[in-house]
């Protein structure tokens, strides 16, 4: 099925399905982005007024602007996210790796810290009902929801996921009529929307510039809208965003317009969200409001998983175990992810204890991945849609001006607990770089030679008798993407001090293309029915399943007859039915005959060693143990010299 089509249909199925997976974050912002501005400040109308339209102004060019319009354009077969968007510009030049890495970590590092302050800002309204504050626990609640959570991630989301849409609609109204509520009390609260009141606020209010790290979280679930292109497809997320700004608005105006009715101008410590709803609502509130919490976390969980497995597949991280919990398609589950995810929440839950502090870390890294985004989007516009030069730049340095704004005020968050998220960040980045690098140095000492000047020497080698038979298809996979290229080393495990006689011998080339869904392949036969090449052309969204290919493969060539050799009835002898083939991958080993350089020697050390923690070969390329043979191959990166060795007499 054409991906791009099925996602292109605008159904009312399709817009529920929309707001159900991509705006739990950004829909989830009301509930702590006007209590972070206030914070513990004197109310006024500057700080009231230019507040919200800071709000409304950023809602409209950060997300609006540059994600729903201009971000959204950038689609890779129908799919979306940081990785997309370097897959679709890397041809333009190599200065798209490292911002892409920083965007990618950043984001990941956003996953611990986002259900975390989603969650536990749900559960803190349950201390505004008599009775209960001073007399409830919010942290082991949060911990046990957040706990819950990533439990169930490995059972897969689709049955609960169905009810993410309508939660997150009835969660929408919600936003939408609370905020009527209070506007109808203060109607001139909608003169915020001039920007001459952020303007005001920004440059007379007392530290007015600062607060723009309060007003960025109402934009942070912003690279959400793009991630999830792939569910939920551009027009859905189009349409659907249209009504979700309005109730979010609406909802930031009646906050606004609540704080404005107060007699008492210090509200430290109360959040106008759960102000503006009636003590009798409030328990239902409190409810849907978590509820939505649940979808925000789960949506930031589950993209975290699809980052890793691209990063994997394009090889910005080391092969993991990745699992499909249920039919649905692009529905994965990564334990080794989930696992840090979640310890890494619990952390911050335990560290922070309460959503105020948690806002006041929040936000630092998500400016890194929006800047990291500006820039590749720049090369998008300029090389794929050919974009004036001059219209770019002038968008390019509008954003910019917005994003360094944001992360200044933000950079005082880094005292105040940010300094974890960019240290997990930091970590995810190392992670990335050592793996995209550490490979990119292998592979430089991986010398290739002409396979067609060993054909002859294998085809003598395989019709040799008096060599004992190894197997009947001997399957080699290799990193060569010519057809008439092999690694050197291939052909010295072939020809070993015990050769290696096959009566077939394939030689499998992995491609990874920008296309995220391609599955097709390539054949070469070098000498017929002896010597053949195969490139496998694979998405990067898709997992290796080499054995099951290779069968594939089989059943092809035979039924077009162009296999013959060895193939009565599929099998290799007339005693067995079953095909006789082994696969062997060369895997290697940083050999102690070496001599680094500090740089090369710190990254291919943490690379080996990064590799050893990760997913063996035979699982990350589909291939069961039994029809698998792994050779260690050392790596001489750079030989020791100037051995001084001694005789004694």
């Amino acid at each position: 099925m054409d991906h791009k089509h099925f996602n292109s249909n605008v159904t009312f199925a399709s817009l529920l399905i929309a707001l159900g997976i991509i705006y739990g974050d950004i829909g989830t912002s009301p509930l702590y982005t006007f209590k972070a501005i206030i914070g513990a400040k004197e109310i006024s109308e500057v700080l009231v007024l230019g507040g919200v339209s800071c709000v409304f102004w950023t809602l409209m060019l950060q997300t609006t602007v540059k994600y729903v319009w201009l971000t959204l354009k950038a689609d890779n077969d129908g799919e979306g996210g940081i990785f997309s968007l370097y897959s679709l510009v890397r041809r333009y030049g190599k200065k798209m790796i490292i911002p892409t890495m920083i965007g990618a970590a950043a984001l990941l590092a956003d996953g611990i810290i986002t259900p975390a302050v989603s969650v536990t800002s749900a559960i803190e309204g349950l201390e505004m009902i008599e009775g209960l504050k001073g007399h409830i626990s919010v942290v082991p609640i949060v911990i046990a929801i957040i706990s819950l959570v990533f439990f169930l991630q490995r059972f897969g989301t689709h049955s609960v996921g169905k009810a993410f849409g309508p939660v997150m609609a009835i969660w929408f109204l919600l936003l939408l009529v609370m905020g009527v509520g209070q506007i109808v009390h203060y109607p001139g609260v909608f003169k915020a929307l001039n920007p001459y009141y952020a303007y005001e606020l920004l440059t007379n209010y007392p530290q007015g510039f600062w607060i723009l790290g309060a007003v960025f979280l109402c934009t942070t679930g912003a690279e959400a809208l793009y991630s999830d292109l792939g569910h939920c497809g551009r027009k859905n997320i189009r349409f659907t965003w249209g009504f979700v700004k309005i109730c979010l608005v609406i909802n930031y105006l009646g906050q606004a317009a609540w704080l404005l009715n107060q007699p008492d101008p210090l509200l430290a410590g109360r959040n106008p969200f759960f102000e503006i709803i009636p003590e009798w609502f409030l328990f239902p509130s409190i409810l849907i409001a978590t509820l939505a919490a649940i979808v925000a976390s789960q949506a930031l969980i589950s993209g975290s998983f699809t980052l890793i497995n691209e990063a994997i597949n394009l090889n910005f991280w080391q092969r993991v175990a990745v699992k499909q919990p249920t039919e649905t398609k692009g529905q994965i589950y990564i334990p080794s992810v989930n696992n840090i995810l979640w310890i890494g929440c619990v952390l911050i839950i335990l560290y922070f204890q309460t959503s105020s502090r948690m806002e006041a870390a929040y936000g630092l890294a998500i400016t890194l991945a929006m800047m990291m985004t500006t820039f590749l989007l720049s090369y998008f516009l300029v090389f794929k849609l050919k974009w004036n030069k001059l219209l770019v730049l002038g968008l390019l340095l509008t954003f910019i001006i917005i994003e360094i704004s944001f992360f200044v005020a933000n950079i005082i968050k880094f005292r105040e607990g940010g300094y974890i998220t960019v240290f997990v960040g930091g970590l995810f980045f190392a992670m990335m770089y050592v793996s995209y690098f550490g490979r990119k140095i292998n592979n430089r000492y991986t010398k290739f030679v002409d396979l067609g000047k060993y054909s002859g020497a294998i085809t003598k080698l395989s019709d040799d008798e008096t060599i004992p038979k190894f197997v009947t298809h001997l399957i080699y996979l290799t990193k060569a993407d010519r057809r008439d290229h092999i690694e050197e080393r291939i052909i010295q495990s072939i020809f070993a001090r015990k050769p290696k006689r096959a009566d077939v011998y394939w030689f499998f080339h992995i491609n990874r293309t920008n296309n995220p869904y391609t599955l097709n392949y390539q054949m070469t036969e070098l000498v017929d029915d002896k010597v053949i090449k195969i490139v496998l052309n694979i998405g990067f969204r898709i997992q290796p399943r080499t054995e099951l290919f290779f069968t594939q493969i089989i059943d092809d060539l035979i039924a077009n007859k162009e296999l013959n050799l060895h193939l009565k009835n599929h099998g290799s002898t007339e005693y067995n039915p079953s095909i006789d083939f082994k696969f062997i991958i060369m895997e290697k080993y940083l050999s102690v005959d070496n001599e680094f350089a500090i740089k090369e020697g710190v990254i291919l050390n943490a690379y080996f060693m990064l590799k050893r923690m990760g997913q063996k070969e035979q699982a990350a390329f589909g291939i069961d143990k039994s029809d698998l043979l792994i050779e260690h191959i050392p790596l001489v990166y750079s030989p020791v010299s100037n051995i001084i060795l001694h005789r004694e007499k």
